[in-house]
């Protein structure tokens, strides 16, 4: 896998990643202004975001370790560095509404986008 395609993907997490770290930490409003249930279902789909997001991160610098040689391949494709949470990650909440605020549903999907975009350069490399 080029360096290319781990640094841009890096970046890309990377600023996800901070996208996702501000809204959750200066958005505590709308949460406040949903109903109790809905802001259990904001509160598990903030969840899931921050899974993806760590799975992918964590990934990604398992591949940059591979192509800086600080790690050898075939170690880094053992059962246990391989990309996990699929059970989490890739679940769709089939209970969302028109309570979502769009910037979380903006960070649902593109996070979820990143995730299966992994997953599969995951699958490629094994």
């Amino acid at each position: 896998m080029s360096t290319v395609v781990i640094t841009r993907t890096y970046d890309e997490a990377m600023s996800l990643l901070i996208e996702a770290r501000n809204y959750l930490r200066f958005r505590q409003s709308d949460a406040l202004r949903m109903p109790p249930v809905e802001r259990l279902k904001l509160t598990r789909e903030a969840f899931r975001v921050t899974s993806r997001l760590t799975q992918v991160m964590a990934w990604l610098l398992l591949r940059r370790a591979v192509l800086e040689g600080e790690i050898a391949d075939e170690e880094s494709r053992l059962p246990e560095r391989r990309l996990a949470g699929q059970d989490v990650c890739l679940a769709s909440a089939d209970d969302l509404g028109e309570w979502m605020p769009p910037a979380m549903g903006g960070l649902l999907d593109r996070s979820r986008a990143l995730y299966e975009r992994v997953d599969r350069l995951d699958r490629m490399l094994n």
